[in-house]
């Protein structure tokens, strides 16, 4: 089956899992959210009676439907097999401090017949260049590499049935079966007997979905599964609930008022949704923010931190009231991942590492300084502004480079990507950035040399704030008008994204928000905007 687009997210601050609409598993991340992909699928089937296997992802006689816990990253899939009329409750969530899935499911009979219930798992995990061994348990099996371990554990059932090697020969008649307890395969199954559900009766599975680094010795890996299975499940669900929504509670920045409405009322399920979003693509450590958890595994994925777009969830965050979390990010990420000249590269793994790149974004790097300030402006914390200068003025330098260069045309620095990373040149969004970035730091000159006498050896001194100053005005001043000259087409009446291909994006519309290169109400905006609305609007609406 091909891997889009994930529709559910649950996790902690190590572990992270995507999954689909229908309740399947997509990607399981640890220990960090970003490079390191541990299964190729993990599927979840039921044969009732003496059905074959019904899975429970894709049967053409499955409804779902899918919800959080409310304020929560607890997710429920209900998957009712409308021929045997079977609801089953799939409960997903991962414990505050145990890096373990959780799945939780309650079957329940609403036929008028018994229904004899059993539980198959078909599991596969990436090789990553090794063998990959398989080793059933007394309650599931473990899948390994030399590196890693994905074990599939039950806290009080034992496994009925299992195969190691090419069960999936076997799994739609259900009939997977194995001499051997051990074995090499990158994809295993087991089974559990629920038994007997009589009518409108329902049973409890619980699953423990275990991924942890291959441990020292085979008695190591044992002693973790049986501390796993005394974990009171129940408790850790509570812990987890309650978690979340104090979580949202202490993040509720808006403050928003009960909804009137269906509309409203949606509007608040996104903002919460929103503020349990976040946590799930920081990382703890360096405040790296992830774009996104997208689980197409033919493409490069977005599991990497852009500084680009990490300066807007940051923004966000801001407003959520998640300052401890944006301070990492501009303190820790920014500051280990610039570079000697000042700038940033297009993107990196939220640990700091370099992330595979194809050119460079100077957009990236006017994006910092313009985010501190940004972020200075929520917390009015000048000590935060005064640790963050030395980063920002490295890459005001650089900044100060490239757009002397786009001025006198020396070629040097101005074959820049664009926000898209589809065409190189000089384009609109990325200069309007830089004026932008050149404006936060004449605030930030502004309010840090009100009190010189803060910095150590007092190095920052009014003069040198004053000639700082000076050439930044009279950059952001030559860089408007090269903007205004270079970027808009006389013959369409309208800014353009560059002055290459001369077409309308809606990245122009950066000039005007969040940048301030242009006020809204200006006739060439106005132009702008309504020739983007003619362009690119869609008959759904949408741009």
């Amino acid at each position: 089956m091909e891997k889009h687009l994930n529709d559910a997210i649950v996790g902690n601050r190590h572990l992270l899992i995507t999954l689909t609409k229908k309740g399947e598993i997509q990607k399981i991340y640890y220990p960090t959210k970003d490079n390191k992909q541990f299964i190729d699928f993990y599927h979840v089937g039921i044969k009732a009676n003496d059905s074959d296997l019904i899975y429970l992802h894709d049967d053409i006689n499955n409804v779902y439907k899918q919800y959080y816990d409310i304020n929560t990253n607890i997710l429920n899939t209900e998957i009712t097999n409308t021929y045997f009329n079977l609801k089953i409750l799939q409960t997903d969530f991962v414990p505050i401090k145990e890096n373990i899935l959780i799945r939780k499911y309650t079957v329940i009979n609403n036929s008028s017949i018994d229904l004899d219930i059993k539980f198959f798992i078909h599991s596969g995990i990436v090789e990553n260049n090794n063998f990959v061994g398989c080793k059933k348990v007394d309650y599931g099996i473990m899948q390994y590499t030399n590196d890693f371990i994905l074990s599939t554990i039950s806290q009080d059932k034992k496994v009925s049935n299992y195969q190691i090697k090419d069960s999936i020969n076997n799994l739609e008649s259900t009939n997977i079966s194995d001499e051997n307890y051990i074995g090499i395969s990158k994809d295993s199954s087991v089974a559990y007997k629920i038994g007997n559900i009589k009518p409108n009766e329902k049973k409890i599975l619980e699953i423990c979905v275990v991924i942890q680094e291959q441990p020292n010795s085979i008695s190591d890996f044992e002693k973790e599964i049986e501390r796993i299975r005394k974990i009171d499940l129940h408790s850790e669900y509570i812990k987890t609930k309650n978690y979340w929504k104090k979580y949202v509670r202490d993040h509720d920045g808006l403050e928003m008022k009960e909804p009137e409405n269906s509309y409203e009322e949606r509007i608040q399920d996104i903002y919460y949704r929103s503020i349990l979003l976040f946590p799930l693509l920081s990382n703890s450590e360096t405040g790296g923010i992830i774009a996104s958890q997208e689980a197409d595994k033919n493409l490069d994925n977005n599991a990497y931190c852009w500084p680009r777009f990490a300066t807007y969830i940051a923004r966000a965050m801001d407003i959520l009231k998640m300052d401890k979390e944006t301070e990492k990010f501009y303190k820790v990420f920014c500051k280990k991942t610039q570079s000697k000249n000042g700038m940033w590269e297009q993107k990196f793994y939220p640990n700091g590492k370099l992330a595979p790149n194809f050119g460079y974004s100077v957009d990236e790097t006017a994006s910092v300084i313009y985010g501190v300030y940004i972020h200075y402006k929520y917390t009015k914390n000048f000590k935060f502004l005064k640790d963050c200068l030395p980063m920002c003025e490295k890459a005001l330098d650089f900044l100060k480079r490239y757009v002397k260069d786009i001025l006198t045309k020396t070629g040097k620095y101005e074959e820049t990507y664009d926000l898209w990373e589809m065409n190189k040149g000089t384009n609109t969004y990325s200069l309007s950035a830089i004026y932008s970035a050149f404006d936060s730091m004449l605030e930030i000159y502004k309010i840090l040399g009100k009190d010189v006498s803060n910095f150590e050896n007092n190095r920052l001194k009014d003069e040198k704030i004053s000639k700082s100053k000076v050439e930044v005005e009279k950059l952001r001043k030559e860089l408007k008008l090269y903007i205004e000259e270079k970027m808009y087409d006389d013959e369409k009446k309208c800014y353009v994204r560059n002055p290459k291909d001369k077409k309308i994006d809606i990245s122009i519309l950066g000039a005007v928000t969040p940048f301030k290169v242009f006020s809204p109400k200006e006739k060439k905006i106005e132009n702008t905007v309504e020739r983007i609305n003619m362009s690119l609007r869609t008959y759904t609406g949408r741009i």
